[in-house]
């Protein structure tokens, strides 16, 4: 048995998300791999 969940809620969920996506960092070629070689290290 599963609710399914309410109209609201499910706007409400598509909001963050669509606010999540746009604020997302993105990172230049340089920082993935200075990111990456610091992963190494630890």
């Amino acid at each position: 048995m599963t609710k399914t969940p309410a109209p609201s809620q499910d706007a409400a969920d598509k909001l963050v998300k669509n606010i999540r996506r746009k604020t997302r960092q993105t990172h230049s070629a340089e920082d993935k791999i200075r990111i990456d070689l610091a992963g190494y290290w630890l």
